[in-house]
């Protein structure tokens, strides 16, 4: 095992020993095998990293590390000190695109897929920034000499308004460039600023840490700020490049790091482009449902499989101020864990909207652990699309984002257990086979079947494909969760606690039901409404129960004015309650009592196939006898304040 150091008073000819280091990250990355280990100094690297070897096994790994208590930023952006003033407050930049070399983000759109706003071009993957804050894209140079100070935006449907007007009196930084054969020209309105004097930057790079190539295997990455890359566009029918990322490979671990400026995507755990890239934007001839279907088979062609791809470990990393998403991965985040990371900020500029925006985005999650993360100030906090089969979301706080939580076209098991959803908006459920346990649910959620698109589902823990069904919605379980709510839903369709199930049948029914229409096969699917299983759960406030659930509990009207209060690095739930909310004491809920979702007839379990038992609480604390309603044992009544997460 060597180790290599790499250090701003090196030199790339140097052996890359502690007393000669290296100068650049990425000539480590050359010559670094497995087993070694990359310890890099204090300093700013404008470099994109590209591993050229991977580790073995998860005994034989490369680590490029930070060197211990020494701050390292590798970065995409390059700072611009010769800015040339046009007029008050306006300065360009005139650079050839040589400087830029193969990739020159102010000529590069976002593009693609799923994209929706804007789809004329006119947003780029480059970036100004002043002091490290981004600014905004103008769409004409017009515009910048004139800044519009009520500057429309592109919010998702489901926001309150779809237009985002910005605040009158905010001062809006905006720049547009120029690009022709030879150069690119930049305008930016920097106000009563000097960008020669402050620190301004430009992205230049598309990524700051990512292999070129794919099966770059058990990488560690540690303690390292990324910021400013020129990533692109990334949907689960293209190629997902993000600021950080794995290339399509096995076992990273990338844990401890503060990443944020990603023009989209900060960690990218998902496919790359040999399985499809943009095919439906680029002919138009097939939907792109259609291609992301093919995209799975595909990928099993190729080699999609435990043993050849995904299994990372993203943990305790700060992930903030993206475009598009924190996390985002298609097929290559299988068998992951996601823990402990502090994920904010993402998609709230409202540049550009497109149906793959989240903290958290992630297809085919199968076997896949989502734990103990803060997620807050999203457009959305996390969104699982097709395939979430084994996988968990547990022990997560999550509030003040648009939307909280959306499973979509996916068939389950998916245990979503111990959780805290603190926003208005908490759960779009487009899916079915989803067991909703001890959790505290603080806004309003809609039901969605879709039967006009099947997706697939998989034999157990494997990446196999058993079959394709479309989503009839419902065979959901929903147990000991604390519902609370302090208004009406908005709309039709949209509800509070347990009441929107009311379509649903119970377990005796739906196959009463079945048994009574004959043997019709496909159509009465589709005639009797899957069922529901609810029970012990406690509602608050204007929350609602199942039509059919007979131990339903809690004070129906009671404020418990429930919100997560964030102080110091903290999360707190602050909520008052008249009493204790007890549950039953038929002990915990675990796999045997779950039972199994009716289309995959996989067991609510461990990836690794023993049973899961919830017998803690989202602290962590031990449960006791009568077990106690939500995600918290130490709940009680009066005026709580708990901390949730730190």
């Amino acid at each position: 095992m060597k180790v290599y150091h790499v250090a701003k008073t090196g030199s790339d000819s140097a052996p890359g020993s502690q007393a000669e280091p290296f100068l650049s990250i990425g000539a480590a990355a050359q010559v670094a095998m497995p087993g070694d280990r990359v310890i890099v100094h204090e300093g700013v690297y404008q470099e994109w990293v590209k591993p050229q070897n991977g580790g073995l096994n998860d005994v034989t790994r490369i680590t490029y590390e930070a060197a211990k208590g020494e701050k390292v930023l590798i970065t995409g952006a390059e700072r611009i000190t010769n800015w040339e003033r046009v007029e008050a407050g306006v300065w360009k930049v005139v650079l050839p695109n040589s400087f830029f070399g193969a990739y020159n983000p102010y000529r590069e759109s976002l593009y693609g897929d799923w994209l929706v706003h804007p789809l004329d071009g006119s947003v780029h993957t480059g970036e100004v920034y002043l002091n490290s804050v981004s600014f905004y894209e103008a769409k004409s140079l017009d515009e910048v000499y004139h800044p519009q100070m009520r500057r429309m935006g592109y919010a998702p449907p489901w926001s309150p308004n779809t237009e985002v007007i910005r605040n009158p009196d905010q001062t809006i930084y905006q720049w547009f460039a120029q690009v022709d054969d030879q150069q690119t020209t930049i305008y930016a309105n920097f106000h009563d600023a000097d960008p020669n004097r402050e620190n301004t930057e430009i992205n230049v790079r598309k990524c700051c840490f990512y292999p070129d190539k794919p099966h770059v295997d058990f990488i560690t990455v540690r303690g390292f700020e990324m910021a400013q890359a020129a990533c692109p566009w990334t949907p689960p029918t293209a190629d997902q490049p993000g600021m950080l990322g794995a290339h399509w490979s096995k076992g990273w671990i990338i844990e401890n790091n503060d990443l944020h400026d990603a023009k989209c995507s900060a960690i990218s755990i998902g496919k790359d482009g040999s399985t499809g890239h943009n095919l439906h934007t680029r002919t138009q001839r097939k939907p792109g449902y259609q291609y992301q279907m093919e995209a799975v088979f595909k990928g099993l062609q190729l080699g999609w499989c435990k043993e050849k791809i995904g299994s990372h470990i993203i943990r305790n990393n700060i992930i903030h101020d993206c475009g598009q998403n924190g996390i985002v991965g298609h097929m290559g985040c299988a068998f992951s864990r996601i823990e402990h990371n502090h994920i904010f900020n993402i998609a709230i500029k409202h540049e550009y909207f497109g149906y793959e925006i989240a903290g958290i985005k992630l297809h085919a999650a199968v076997d896949v652990v989502i734990e103990n993360n803060h997620i807050h100030d999203c457009t959305l906090g996390t969104w699982l699309d097709w395939q979430a089969q084994g996988t968990r979301i547990t022990r997560n706080v999550l509030h003040s984002n648009d939307r909280d939580l959306m499973i979509e076209v996916t068939h389950g098991p998916c245990l979503v257990d111990n959780n805290i959803f603190a926003s208005a908006y908490n759960f779009d459920n487009a899916a079915q086979g989803t067991a909703y346990v001890h959790n505290l649910c603080c806004g309003y959620m809609r039901r969605i079947n879709v039967l006009d698109r099947a997706t697939p589902y998989h034999f157990p823990h494997s990446t196999q494909v058993a079959g394709c069904a479309v989503v009839y919605s419902g065979d959901d379980r929903l147990y000991r969760n604390l519902f609370t709510f302090s208004d009406k839903a908005p709309q039709e369709g949209f509800f509070a606690g347990t009441a929107g199930y009311d379509d649903c049948t119970t377990p005796d029914q739906y196959l009463k039901e079945l048994v009574a229409h004959g043997n019709t096969d496909a159509q009465k699917y589709y005639d009797v409404a899957q069922p529901v299983y609810v029970g012990n759960n406690a509602y608050y406030g204007t929350a609602q129960s199942f039509r059919c659930e007979q131990d339903a509990m809690g004070t129906p009207g009671f404020a418990t004015d429930a919100r997560v209060v964030v102080e110091d690095g903290k999360a707190y739930l602050e909520l008052a309650l008249p009493k204790k909310p007890l549950g039953d004491e038929n002990g915990y809920l675990c796999t045997a009592s779950l039972g199994m979702p009716r289309i995959t007839e996989e067991l609510f379990e461990n990836p690794d196939g023993t049973p899961i038992i919830l017998d803690h609480d989202l602290t962590g604390a031990k449960r006791d006898g009568i077990t106690t309603i939500g995600p918290l044992e130490a709940l009680d009544a009066g005026k709580n304040r708990i901390l949730v997460w730190a």
